[in-house]
């Protein structure tokens, strides 16, 4: 029995740089609001506390993906406190494909359609490659992944089997 798993986080430079360029003026203000005391330091701890669980919450967020003889697994934690399966039966079409997340999706994260809708929803975090699905019922569903090769070889056996 062949399984497929993957986790993938935003882990990023590029967004660990947006952070900081982002927030740190922020914190900057308000810490000179703390010492011109127009700021409590109880408020400029909430304050500070706040920007910082706001930036924590982005490195809790994680795709989980496991491709199995059952069907496909995912989770987008926390949004998604457990997996999530789309039984083989349920699947039309499986692939593995080239995207573009701005361009399809509107960037990266759970993407439910809006103005995108006619490319389905999609549960991204980083890179260009993804799960490609369309179900029996035509909707379509985008997972995105950093390991395209083992996910073609674990579709490949089970997704023509069904």
């Amino acid at each position: 029995m062949r399984i497929f798993k993957e986790e993938q986080r935003f882990n990023q430079p590029w967004i660990i740089v947006l952070l900081i360029i982002t927030t740190v003026p922020y914190i900057i203000i308000i810490y000179k609001a703390f010492l011109k005391n127009k700021m409590s330091l109880f408020h400029c701890i909430i304050a500070i506390g706040f920007i910082l669980l706001v930036i924590g919450f982005i490195f809790v967020i994680k795709l989980k993906t496991r491709i199995d003889e059952i069907g496909i697994h995912y989770q987008f934690y926390p949004m998604h406190l457990k997996m999530r399966t789309i039984p083989w039966k349920d699947i039309k079409y499986a692939q593995t494909r080239t995207y573009n997340a701005l361009l399809e999706y509107g960037g990266w994260g759970l993407k439910n359609g809006g103005f995108f809708a006619k490319k389905g929803k999609a549960i991204n975090i980083k890179g260009n490659i993804g799960i490609q699905l369309i179900l029996i019922d035509n909707k379509k569903l985008l997972i995105g992944t950093q390991k395209k090769l083992d996910a073609d070889n674990v579709i490949g056996r089970y997704f023509h089997k069904h």
